[in-house]
């Protein structure tokens, strides 16, 4: 299980410009709360302010990766993660499926956990 209470440094999966989106809410709300976050995003260098990575590819160590972009999308993106040595994630309601549920499973692999149905914004103090 993830022990929320340890998190310090997320990587958002998804962070966005777009105010109305979750991708830049989570990143407003973790940011005010004190988290470190590293948006990752193809679609800009920063956002207000703060640098973003291209890829998973891309980043340092992270605390929890936590996922609001399409589950197909998310897919992918998972297994790059877990090839690059993350084992904790986090999807964010909408951002879960089964099948990522089943290439998780299917890793066995006892360091790897993972959250779904489980706001980051109601869930982090």
């Amino acid at each position: 299980m993830i022990d929320i209470s340890k998190i310090k440094k997320i990587a958002l999966i998804g962070a966005t410009t777009n105010k109305s989106k979750f991708g830049y809410k989570i990143l407003k709300d973790l940011v005010k709360k004190g988290y470190e976050v590293l948006p990752v995003t193809p679609n800009y260098d920063e956002i207000e302010g703060i640098k973003t990575y291209k890829s998973v590819n891309e980043l340092p160590e992270v605390d929890v990766l936590n996922f609001v972009v399409p589950p197909k999308i998310g897919l992918e993106i998972t297994k790059e993660a877990y090839k690059n040595g993350f084992k904790k994630f986090w999807y964010q309601p909408g951002a879960e499926s089964q099948e990522i549920k089943e290439f998780l499973d299917s890793l066995n692999d006892p360091e790897v956990d993972y959250l779904f149905y489980k706001c980051i914004m109601v869930e982090t103090i």
